[in-house]
């Protein structure tokens, strides 16, 4: 996969499970878990549903403590013991990156299991942020089994590792 920069990656939803579905890039296909929700093109903050739309990639965090620097054309950020994101839509900060203190139950970036290794950070509800419309919307590992998400798209942490190389920022995601 170490080709020239794609353009535009597309997410289709399998036939017969909503919450799985086929990432295309470029001649690949490979398989992908979205929200339990299925995908829903007017996506709500809760409602586990993978947003139906063109995004584009914002840039990408990863854990510095647990894997080297990826190679990718994306902007990349190292995720810290304190970085969150806000998903609560009556905060001013909804939609955004934060700082979670020690002891608070946020959600945090930086989580014991491999899922936010590697987190693609997509412009879903970014300009113009309304709240409730959702939030923290990523491409990530995917769960056992491609299990569902909570409305993001997830794919095999090596897959994932390895399509970092193919993406920069004026690549697209297309969810249909």
């Amino acid at each position: 996969m170490r080709n020239a920069p794609l353009s535009r990656i597309t997410v289709r939803r399998r036939p017969g499970n909503p919450s799985q579905g086929w990432l295309v890039a470029g001649s690949l296909t490979l398989p992908v878990s979205l929200g339990r929700g299925g995908v829903k093109a007017n996506k709500r903050e809760g409602d586990g549903a993978t947003p139906r739309g063109r995004f584009r990639l914002r840039r990408l965090w990863w854990r510095a403590d647990r894997h080297a620097r990826p190679a990718t054309l994306l902007p990349i950020q190292r995720i810290g013991p304190d970085d969150g994101w806000c998903e609560d839509p009556a905060d001013r900060h909804y939609n955004q990156p934060i700082k979670v203190p020690e002891g608070s139950n946020g959600d945090r970036l930086a989580r014991a299991d491999h899922l936010y290794d590697f987190i693609i950070e997509l412009d879903h509800n970014t300009r113009p942020r309304i709240a409730g419309r959702g939030s923290a919307v990523f491409i990530h590992a995917a769960r056992p089994q491609f299990a569902p998400t909570a409305g993001c798209v997830g794919l095999k942490l090596d897959t994932l590792r390895r399509l970092l190389a193919r993406l920069g920022p004026r690549t697209t995601i297309m969810v249909e």
